[in-house]
């Protein structure tokens, strides 16, 4: 095993490694470390341009083997249209963290997928009823298959919504993901209907305004607020916020930068009406859903100890005997 060099690792090579389940598993347990406090919270730094901007995200694991993981993604909403390029895009840095040394650099795009998605199959475990046999999706990119699949890990559904401001890309969307998950999917033009017939509501748009109204929401509705990573970034209705039981990925940061600050920023919410972490929950210090009425919003911005797990764990596949003739390193 060639120690001294560092792996890359692109987004094929990523995909073949990391399977949306195992994603799932690794991200509720990072939950539970930090939740039991066996690993600092995560950090963040960020920079604007006129079209986009950087964050950087950090991390550490603890365990068998330690590690620091840093994320560098860039998100440039218009790059498809002006360049035909993603969104986002970005590598993750993994290093030992008990010398220093950079084991990998990994591209982030997968990763940052699967995450995502996992985080909210998660949350859901948490804090959506047990019988929810009914979603709707607002968004019907990667990120919104990525999140229906990591669902369907979850729950058993039974039928779901497609909802995206492009018609086109609901009805693929819905005739893709039909097939594949074997559930009933109806792409929709209407989302207020939609979302007062679903048990699970997941948002991950660019939106900037939000789009889910307090008064569309049913009780008993678990919402996954995934979209909202920037503080010009909106989905969800401040005074819904303010009367559901919230959850963050992190509590700083959903109250600087997720749809939570909005409600803050209202003066409908203050930072101590934030029931918990999620990690919090995982971990058991603090309750998830409590009764089969009550409206819970997991608010998700992303926090770097989802994408270190992610990272450490397609390292750690990589490094197999049996692995390491496919993958490429650099002195």
């Amino acid at each position: 095993m060639q120690t001294e060099n560092t792996l890359l690792l692109n987004r094929s090579d990523i995909q073949g490694l990391l399977s949306l389940a195992e994603c799932v598993d690794v991200v509720e347990n990072v939950f539970r470390q930090q939740g039991e406090g066996k690993i600092p919270p995560s950090g963040i730094l960020g920079v604007r341009t006129q079209s986009g901007g950087l964050h950087v995200k950090t991390a550490c694991l603890s365990g068998a083997k330690n590690y620091i993981a840093a994320k560098l993604n860039t998100n440039f909403p218009q790059n498809y249209a002006r360049f035909e390029l993603p969104t986002i895009q970005g590598v993750i840095v993994l290093y030992d963290a008990d010398n220093g040394r950079p084991l990998a650099v990994l591209d982030s795009m997968e990763i940052t997928l699967k995450r995502t998605a996992a985080a909210t199959a998660v949350a859901a475990k948490y804090l959506a009823r047990k019988d929810s046999s009914v979603g709707t999706i607002c968004g019907c990119g990667g990120q919104g298959r990525a999140q229906l699949r990591s669902l369907c890990l979850v729950f058993p559904l039974r039928k779901a919504y497609a909802f995206d401001l492009d018609p086109n890309a609901s009805l693929r969307f819905a005739a893709e993901l039909s097939s594949e998950l074997g559930i009933d999917m109806k792409a929709v033009r209407s989302l207020p209907s939609a979302i007062q017939s679903s048990d699970i509501v997941v948002t991950c748009t660019p939106a900037t305004e939000f789009f889910v109204h307090k008064e569309h929401v049913a009780p008993g509705t678990f919402i996954a607020a995934v979209g909202a990573d920037d503080s010009h970034k909106q989905e969800i209705d401040p005074a819904l916020l303010a009367s559901a039981k919230v959850v963050g990925d992190s509590l700083e940061q959903v109250c600087s930068i997720g749809d939570t600050h909005h409600a803050i920023a209202q003066g409908l919410m203050r930072k101590e009406n934030v029931h918990a972490e999620l990690s919090e929950i995982v971990a058991g210090r603090k309750p998830g859903r409590t009764s089969d009425d009550e409206i819970t919003i997991f608010d998700s911005t992303g926090v770097a100890s989802e994408d270190a797990a992610a990272a450490a764990l397609v390292y750690e596949k990589a490094c197999s005997a049996k692995a390491l003739n496919s993958f490429q390193f650099a002195a």
